[in-house]
């Protein structure tokens, strides 16, 4: 088999004015699997990411009811680590290298996750044909998946997603923070700490407050949302180990992390796989379980005129996304019964939802949405996966919600409203994927 490609830009619909999606209703989510949850890695061979995405793969072909040698494609994430490395200095363990066949890359399975280790790996799934890589996180995979079954590239495609958390600081032996010196336009951020992101968005939530006159107070109704969503989802992490209710007061008296971002504006990072299986809709109608329908992808690739981006850029963005969404869908913002934008920084999820203008909402108005009925027995639900900041920093949550609130399966988290068309996707917003889930192919 040739080596697995990175996905191309040809994949992507990155720009408005391409109308209705060709493959709208055609491609649907027939599958979910997750693996255990952990705050971090405790260097046992069972709770490894090369051992929960095994895991993850084989109870979404499970929940579908697909066995092996009917899935012909594989779409995983390559980066798969959310903390540091694995050090090339550490020895693989050796139970690992005993248990599971290496590739080139010795991180695989450990730190980083590639196709090739996964075929090396279950000699089960000896019928895959189409193997791809997508970027960053789960959002892509599920638009490239998505693009690569409508375009017959394959006809039952496993996509995988894996994060992995070893023990230490977060981030402090890779990417800019293990460098000597911060080169070219990071020398003017990164000094005084703006590379983080929390540092990023805090800024852009305060420009928000001061144009629109709003407060840092008025994320309170949100956050505690999505803490009590997350708790009703068995597969995330505060279900599984802290399953401990958030107050307002315990949000509002919360210690700044980057003000105005505090802790509870933060998620969590955790280890966990997560594994969908998709295919076409004719094929979907005969799995275990109901198709989700994908009526369309959008992308955003926005580049920000400085090292820093703007309020302006930021609306910009996501003003255009939430066009992109629509047009490609041939729906309008009155169609959907629920949202799952991304939220790992609770402060720009709004941007988001403005963008799409949910609930009728328009630009400023997304916080005093929050002070209505968001939850998922009122009339606009807001993130009834919880989000990461509910179930921990996966990117994944607010797919698989959207896949079981359509399916008629979130069981407690189950929208009181009949859940028709949902969106979900993410993670930043001038760069990010996204995708319209449907009950229906039409």
């Amino acid at each position: 088999m040739a080596p697995t490609q990175n996905a191309p830009n040809s994949l992507y619909r990155t720009t408005e004015g391409l109308g209705v999606w060709e493959h709208k209703g055609k491609v649907a989510a027939v599958g979910i699997g997750h693996s255990p949850t952990a705050r971090r890695w405790d260097e046992r061979l069972e709770s490894s990411i090369g051992s929960w995405a095994i895991l993850a793969l084989r109870n979404a072909m499970e929940d579908a009811g697909v066995s092996p040698d009917q899935v012909d494609g594989l779409v995983v994430v390559p980066a798969a680590t959310t903390g540091d490395l694995w050090s090339p200095t550490n020895p693989i363990p050796e139970d690992f290298a005993k248990a599971y066949t290496p590739t080139d890359n010795l991180n695989d399975g450990l730190s980083s996750m590639s196709a090739e280790w996964i075929l090396k790996n279950m000699p089960e799934l000896s019928n895959v044909q189409f193997t791809m890589h997508a970027r960053t996180c789960m959002s892509d995979a599920v638009v490239v998946a998505a693009q690569a079954v409508g375009d017959g590239l394959t006809k039952t495609c496993l996509v995988l997603k894996t994060w992995n958390n070893l023990s230490g600081r977060y981030g402090h032996d890779s990417g800019s923070n293990a460098l000597d010196d911060a080169p070219g336009a990071s020398q003017w951020t990164n000094p005084w700490g703006w590379g983080a992101a929390a540092i990023t968005f805090a800024y852009l939530f305060d420009q928000y407050c001061r144009k629109y006159g709003k407060n840092h107070d008025m994320l309170a109704p949100f956050v505690v949302n999505e803490k009590r969503n997350g708790l009703l989802f068995p597969e995330g992490f505060w279900a599984q180990h802290r399953p401990e209710a958030l107050t307002v007061e315990d949000y509002l008296t919360s210690r700044w992390v980057a003000k105005p971002a505090n802790l509870y504006d933060c998620d969590l990072p955790i280890q966990i796989a997560v594994a969908y299986l998709f295919t076409t809709a004719d094929r979907a109608k005969d799995m275990k379980q109901p198709p989700a329908y994908i009526l369309n992808h959008a992308s955003d690739r926005t580049k920000v005129k400085s090292s820093v981006q703007t309020l302006d850029e930021c609306e910009q963005a996501t003003d255009s996304t939430g066009r992109k969404i629509y047009e490609g869908a041939g729906i309008t913002a009155s169609d959907l019964s629920f949202e799952n934008m991304y939220d790992g920084y609770t402060l720009f999820h709004q941007f988001h939802i403005e963008g799409l203008k949910y609930a009728g909402i328009e630009r400023g108005e997304a916080l005093d949405l929050y002070q209505t009925d968001i939850s998922i027995e009122g009339p606009n639900p807001v993130s009834p996966s919880g989000g990461n900041a509910g179930s921990g920093r996966t990117r994944t949550w607010m797919h698989t919600d959207c896949i079981q609130q359509l399916q008629g399966r979130a069981g407690a988290r189950q929208i009181k409203k009949k859940a028709e068309i949902g969106v979900s996707g993410g993670p930043t917003t001038t760069g990010g994927n996204f995708t319209v889930w449907s009950a229906t192919p039409d």
